[in-house]
């Protein structure tokens, strides 16, 4: 009985936060060695995961009731500063390991009070390797610690504690600083982009209301002389976060419809809009994390709007006409949905936690989600009317568009290849070394054809601007031939699986290289958002796979004589320029400017954009697709004013057509 009493008296009262609650398993040893099996990958995407592991460390404190702001500083030498009003990092002396409950959090991996149970009840760096491997992949790192009335330091290089946890002094706060030099013996590239870091900030103030985050950045000053700055505080939370997606969206409901419940420990909520766009647009969030690939609770969030929906419009006989079965996706046509469940021990599938796999979650989000959902259908008679109505016109386009896409991949069976005729192929059968370029117009693709090589490289040209996907009806899309011709030339199809949801079969993808060149003005820019905005809503695999680029022409071509050297941007220009000119004005040095691909001969053409050598690809990735989502549905949609401010605030980034 003493033996248990003494146990009991040993662990922390509820609230205390201190070296008890420290748990190590092991050290930092692999994390130099492979930063990827911890971060992902040492470039861009790397980079940027250290400070969500930082950040995540707060959130925690946030999640566990002690943090109200958090601050982010990015440094002229792009060294970052997190600072929260937490609780502060233990400082106390850790009674197995013999050290500083702060050098065993910041040094020792899978050490962190998210493995104790009454430190954090939920968390999102559940590893505990965050920000150990901060500090095993910084080149300096300084942890400032305010508690019990106290400041202590202690900083580190490369990992390794450059001296004891000091107390320099006194403080009546309480919270943790880390500023941390991402080592460039590391990473492939050392500069933080600003908009990565504000779209995330963004996410975190929606997923956490009644947080405030702000993101400094002393790189770059404002006209007023103050350093550019930017706050996130969210009082409504995930209702606010759908609003904010589907702003340039015609909505069909009033407001969102907002689901709130507690069960078996699982925090539940979530907000849900429908507007009269043709996609379905859903995130979701595991304790803050971004779980891309679904899971558990998108499967009980979708049972539940099935289920509902389709009791409420057979009740009410809105489907006795239909002459063809309503399936889950109809159901979910022009819904905008954010899911965040808070779950105190998550089981995620693969590394990048990816997929929620708690089975238990999936008919806690269902009962939520259903209570919420009918008592709103049953008061809200005119807004469900409108959504079954929806829901009626998606079955019957799914209906018309499934007819339209096997009249178009029957035809290519029965024809033999169905290659378009326009498109010149390669030689070479092995999708991993084919390319095919997408050429604006058939000028230019017949250029494109003289200059290419035979072996590797297949050709397409589209006529005109292709059809605006994100304004039409799915049937329509099947028809138009560029798309066709698109569909065929590529090899992939577009199926319906039980729950008639479209996936794309991959299986006999013909080229695993697909550029997109168009010419080097605004109509050209037109072009590539039209066909990006088609492969992002239809073909998004192909995407994420990485097989898209969009090739990148020269603008200038700068020539003295025999000499030239082609230019991509302003600056290049004016260094040739530069370089060629023997004095002021001198009139033997002859600018080109390239507004069209038809401008250049097909060796030209070969030699800048083409040559897997001298070419210059951007490659198109969606870090961001909820981001992604929204600027597409903007860009393409009908309401102007969003679209107008998102030109004028990024026109600085854009080509100029001069």
């Amino acid at each position: 009985m003493d033996a248990v009493k003494n146990q009991e008296e040993l662990k922390p009262k509820a609230g205390e936060y201190g070296a008890s609650n420290i748990q190590a398993l092991e050290g930092l040893e692999a994390v130099r060695k492979r930063p990827g099996m911890y971060i992902g990958s040492t470039d861009t995407k790397g980079l940027h995961h250290l400070v969500w592991e930082v950040i995540d460390n707060s959130i925690d404190e946030h999640l566990a009731g002690y943090c109200t702001e958090i601050e982010t500083i990015v440094h002229k030498d792009n060294s970052i500063t997190v600072k929260d009003d937490g609780r502060g990092i233990p400082t106390d002396m850790h009674k197995k390991l013999k050290k500083s409950a702060l050098e065993v959090v910041m040094t020792v991996l899978h050490a962190g009070g998210k493995f104790d149970k009454d430190t954090y009840k939920v968390s999102g760096g559940l590893h505990g390797v965050g920000v150990s491997c901060v500090n095993a992949l910084s080149e300096h790192l300084r942890a400032e610690v305010h508690r019990e009335g106290k400041v202590f330091v202690q900083e580190y290089g490369r990992g390794k504690p450059l001296g004891e946890v000091a107390a320099i002094g006194e403080s009546g706060k309480t919270g943790t600083t880390i500023t941390f030099r991402p080592d460039p013996e590391i990473f492939e590239t050392l500069e933080y982009k600003y908009d990565i870091l504000a779209n995330r900030m963004r996410e975190l103030a929606f997923l956490n209301k009644g947080l405030k985050l702000r993101l400094t950045d002393e790189r770059e000053i404002e006209d007023d002389g103050s350093f550019k700055s930017e706050s996130f505080l969210s009082e409504g939370g995930l209702k606010e976060f759908v609003e904010f997606i589907d702003a340039s969206k015609q909505r069909l409901i009033d407001e969102p419809i907002h689901v709130t419940g507690v069960e078996e420990n699982v925090e539940v909520e979530v907000a849900l809009q429908y507007n009269t766009s043709y996609t379905e647009t859903i995130y979701a969030y595991v304790n803050n994390i971004n779980t891309r690939e679904g899971g558990t609770h998108v499967n009980g969030f979708r049972r539940a709007v099935n289920r509902l929906f389709k009791q409420y419009g057979e009740d009410n006989g809105f489907f006795k006409k239909l002459k063809f079965n309503i399936s889950g996706e109809d159901f979910r046509e022009g819904l905008t949905a954010v899911i965040s469940v808070k779950v105190p021990e998550p089981q995620f599938k693969g590394q990048t936690k990816g997929e929620l796999g708690n089975s238990e979650v999936t008919g806690i989000v269902s009962r939520c989600v259903g209570e919420v959902l009918g008592h709103y259908l049953e008061e809200h008679p005119r807004a469900a009317k409108k959504i079954i109505d929806k829901v009626i016109l998606a079955a019957t386009a799914r209906h018309a568009a499934r007819k339209a896409r096997e009249l178009v991949q029957r035809k290519n069976v029965l024809t033999g290849s169905g290659l378009p005729g326009k498109l010149a192929d390669c030689s070479s059968r092995d999708p991993e070394s084919s390319e095919l370029f997408l050429v604006e117009g058939d000028s230019a693709g017949g250029t494109a054809k003289q200059g290419r090589d035979r072996n590797f490289q297949a050709i397409l040209p589209l006529r005109g601007k292709i059809l605006n996907v994100e304004k039409a009806l799915e049937h329509k899309i099947y028809e138009n031939e560029e798309i066709k011709n698109m569909f065929t030339a590529l090899g992939v199809t577009i199926e319906e699986n039980d729950e008639g949801e479209r996936i794309l079969n991959m299986e006999k993808l013909r080229y695993h290289k697909i550029v997109i060149m168009c010419d080097a003005d605004v109509d050209g820019s037109h072009i590539v958002t039209l066909i990006l905005t088609f492969f992002f809503r239809y073909m998004r695999p192909l995407v994420e796979s990485g097989y898209v680029y969009i090739a990148q022409p020269p603008l200038y071509m700068v020539k003295k004589g025999k000499q030239f050297r082609y230019c991509w941007t302003e600056e290049e220009r004016r260094e040739a320029v530069a370089a060629y000119a023997t004095g002021e004005n001198d009139s033997s040095v002859k600018i080109q400017r390239y507004k069209g691909l038809g401008e250049m001969n097909a060796e030209q053409l070969w030699e800048t954009t083409m040559d897997p050598d001298t070419r210059i690809l951007q490659q198109v990735s969606i870090d961001d697709a909820r981001e992604a989502d929204r600027v597409f549905s903007m860009l393409m949609g009908d309401d102007v004013p969003p679209r107008r401010a998102f030109i004028e605030a990024n026109a600085k980034y854009a080509n100029v057509d001069v």
